[in-house]
C-alpha cells in the first residue's frame, strides 16, 4: 500500500465526490473487484458505482461513445487507438484465467492440463475425457469415457483474448486456425455464453463440461479448477501468489510499463494465463465533475484496497506501475484545456 489512509484524506476524497453517481461498463471479469471496491468506498461517503458487466469489447465501444464515465477491459489498448479516441488506460490490478471443469469423481486441482492439450480440447481435436493423451498425464485421475462439453465466450470478452493468446503461445496450430481476439470463431459444437456468469452457470450444470473464467470467479463460486503447466514445466494451481509470480518477471515490475501481455511468463511459480484488468477514461473531461469522482473512486482504490483486492483474489499493482497512473492522471483536462480542479498531492501527502 502506498500511504496509509488517514481522516483526512478520507474527507477530501468523499467531500469531493459526494452523491455524484458514476458509470462503468466492460470487463465481467473486473465485475467482483470494482463491486467490491463500490462497497467499500460507499461507507465513507464517496461516489456510488453503476457498472454494467458487458465484455470487455463492449465497455471499450461505450467509452469511445462517451456513454459511460468509464470503460473496463481486460487488454489494455493500444496507443494507436487511445491516441485516436482521444482516451487514457490503466491498469487496476492482476488476475488470472482459469480453465475450470465440472466433471464428478474429479476433484479440484486434481486435472492436471498442458497449454497444448487445452488448444486441442477447444479445437475438438480432443473429444472426450478418457483420451489417452489426457490419462498420460492424468494417470490417478478417474477420466470417464464421455464427450467433453467445451464452454466459451460468445460476446466480446477480455477473459476469451487472454486465454486465446495463451493458446496461441503454445500452439502454433491455435495460432493460425483461431488466432486470439475478443470473439473467436470456436470450433463446431462449442457452446458459447453471455458473461462470465452466464459460463459458470451453464458450467454448475454440466457434467462434463470445461470452461475458463477469472480467478475470483473460481474462488466465489466454488469451482472446480485444472492445473496448468508453466513456461517452466511446473504444474500450477491458480492463485494471489502465483500472479504476482507472473507480475514479477514482467516489465510490469522492472520498468512500471503495463502494454505487455502476462501470458506464459516464465518463473517456477508462475500462473501461465495471467492478466491484467485495466480502465479506460478520456482524455479531455466532457463532464469534468464526474471525472473527478471516477478518479477519486480508483485512487481510493489504489491507497486503500489492498486488503479489498487480495479479498477478491486479485493482486495489486506495483508501486512503479501506480507511479505511472497517477501521473497519467494528471493530463486529464476539462474541455477548456485546464487541469482538474482536485490535488492528488492532496491525497497522498495528507499528514499522517
Amino acid at each position: 500500500m502506498l500511504v496509509r489512509l488517514t481522516a483526512t484524506t478520507l474527507l477530501l476524497i468523499s467531500t469531493a465526490a459526494h452523491a455524484l453517481d458514476i458509470s462503468g461498463a466492460g470487463s465481467s471479469a473486473a465485475q467482483p473487484l470494482y463491486a467490491k471496491l463500490s462497497d467499500a468506498s460507499g461507507k465513507h461517503g464517496a461516489s456510488k458505482l453503476n457498472y454494467q458487466a458487458v465484455g470487455s469489447a463492449a465497455g471499450i465501444k461505450q467509452i469511445k461513445a462517451r456513454s459511460v464515465d468509464f470503460g473496463a477491459s481486460d487488454v489494455a489498448m493500444s496507443t494507436q487507438d487511445l491516441a485516436q479516441g482521444q482516451l487514457v488506460c490503466f491498469p487496476t490490478a492482476i488476475s488470472g484465467v482459469v480453465p475450470v471443469f465440472n466433471l464428478p469423481g474429479v476433484k479440484s486441482g486434481d486435472l492436471l492440463l498442458t497449454g497444448e492439450l487445452l488448444a486441442d480440447i477447444y479445437a475438438r481435436k480432443i473429444k472426450t475425457w478418457n483420451d489417452p493423451r489426457l490419462q498420460t498425464i492424468n494417470p490417478t485421475a478417474k477420466l470417464p469415457a464421455s464427450p467433453i462439453i467445451v464452454l466459451a465466450r460468445s460476446d466480446g470478452s477480455g477473459t476469451t483474448y487472454n486465454f486465446s493468446d495463451y493458446l496461441s503461445r503454445v500452439s502454433p496450430a491455435w495460432k493460425k486456425d483461431f488466432g486470439r481476439n475478443f470473439t473467436i470463431p470456436w470450433a463446431e459444437t462449442t457452446v458459447t455464453l453471455k458473461g462470465s456468469g452466464g459460463l459458470v452457470a451453464a458450467l454448475k450444470t454440466t457434467p462434463g463440461a470445461i470452461g475458463y473464467v477469472d480467478f475470483s470467479y473460481v474462488v466465489q463460486d466454488k469451482l472446480a479448477y485444472a492445473k496448468v503447466r508453466n513456461a517452466d514445466g511446473k504444474f500450477v494451481a491458480p492463485s494471489g501468489p502465483a500472479f504476482a509470480a507472473a507480475l514479477e518477471n514482467s516489465a510490469w515490475q522492472t520498468h512500471g510499463t503495463f502494454e505487455e501481455m502476462l501470458t506464459d511468463k516464465p518463473g517456477a511459480a508462475t500462473w501461465p494465463i495471467t492478466m491484467g484488468t485495466f480502465v479506460i477514461v478520456p482524455k479531455v473531461a466532457a463532464h469534468p465533475d464526474a471525472m473527478i469522482a471516477t478518479l477519486k473512486f480508483f485512487t481510493w482504490g489504489f491507497l486503500y484496497g489492498d486488503t479489498i483486492i487480495g479479498g477478491v483474489n486479485f493482486v495489486r499493482l506495483p508501486d512503479r506501475v501506480q507511479a505511472r497512473i497517477f501521473s497519467d492522471f494528471a493530463g486529464i483536462k476539462d474541455g477548456r484545456g485546464q487541469s482538474l480542479n482536485w490535488s492528488l498531492s492532496e491525497l497522498i501527502n495528507s499528514p499522517p
